[in-house]
């Protein structure tokens, strides 16, 4: 993974302190070098709330004067519907505003799509209203509220989404756009070999040349919840096989990450993870920094505008104020 070059400016605005019992990262297993980027100028983002690591910067990255124009747009966030409206000073409507405003050539949602047992009765009540006026074009992914539906696991949200959550009958799948593949997985079952065969048959039959992969349940969060071990398998499956971009949700925040592989090291061959729980849900915090970790937002709502082209891929944080708050640098695909 090759990433443009990237601004270095130290900032240290929070607000609150980390707990004394700081969680470790997962095990670590050296086997590549730091890549490393020359720098570039740094473009301010105000109205939200930053943390850098000490010993690193937080910025903004600007972008190769020669980028290719992006070949397609999606947008993408996670942790969307909670039950109020408009009229209720509800996030979700404004997000979904976004959406149609960018009107993207599809729509990847990371779980957590309804709150807070994501009935189907609350899916036509809330999530229905704002975001499933793109759900004809929307790829979707469960989270682990869309668990906690009293008629079972998983039942609104198969019953609300149809075949376009479960294109083949499972609750994950894959599918094509240009020269990327996208694979949409159920975390709430990485624990099961039946998803993980699929996974590792699906990647072994790809023909594109970048792959994209999506789910609830980060490997690595800065946030509340904080790294979940549950995806490391996956995420090892995913780098051997040359993957570029894994999107989650879960942690209320923004966050994206350096290349890195699955045991937390810096990695030009490893994953960019792009962490967009913030499409709705309220606000948590960031309570420990986790390594690779390049920005943090929260209590800002937003989408993810994805930029994808045969050879690379760039995305703007676009919150509800219309208003770009952080752009990633431009990575080439594997």
């Amino acid at each position: 993974m090759t990433p443009t070059s990237r601004s270095k400016k130290s900032r240290a605005k929070t607000s609150g302190t980390a707990p004394s019992g700081a969680r470790r990262p997962l095990v670590k297993n050296p086997r590549f070098g730091i890549p490393v980027v020359a720098g570039a100028v740094l473009a301010l983002v105000g109205g939200v709330l930053l943390w850098s690591p000490a010993g690193r910067a937080d910025a903004t990255p600007e972008r190769a004067s020669g980028a290719k124009a992006a070949g397609f747009t999606v947008v993408a966030a996670g942790d969307i519907a909670e039950q109020c409206t408009a009229s209720s000073s509800c996030a979700h409507p404004k997000t979904a505003a976004l959406v149609k405003k960018i009107n993207p050539a599809f729509v990847l949602t990371m779980g957590d799509n309804q709150y807070d047992d994501a009935r189907l009765t609350d899916f036509k009540k809330y999530y229905d209203k704002t975001w499933g006026a793109f759900k004809a074009k929307t790829h979707p992914s469960p989270g682990n509220h869309e668990t906690y539906d009293p008629d079972g696991s998983l039942a609104g949200y198969k019953s609300y989404f149809g075949s376009i959550a479960y294109p083949k009958g499972k609750s994950y799948y894959s599918f094509d756009q240009d020269n990327w593949h996208f694979i949409a997985l159920d975390s709430n079952s990485f624990d099961r070999s039946a998803q993980i065969d699929w996974l590792k048959a699906d990647l072994a039959a790809n023909s594109k040349k970048c792959v994209a992969a999506y789910w609830h349940h980060p490997l690595y969060s800065s946030g509340e919840h904080g790294n979940d071990p549950v995806s490391r398998p996956v995420w090892k499956i995913l780098t051997d096989a040359k993957a570029e971009l894994v999107l989650n949700g879960h942690d209320h925040h923004y966050e994206r990450f350096a290349p890195q592989n699955e045991d937390a090291e810096a990695d030009p061959n490893g994953l960019v993870e792009l962490l967009g729980g913030m499409g709705g849900a309220n606000p948590y915090d960031i309570e420990e920094v986790q390594p690779n970790s390049e920005k943090r937002l929260t209590k800002t709502f937003g989408v993810v505008k994805l930029n994808f082209t045969d050879d690379g891929f760039s995305w703007d944080l676009v919150g509800t104020d219309n208003r770009t708050k952080d752009s990633s640098p431009s990575y080439q695909c594997h």
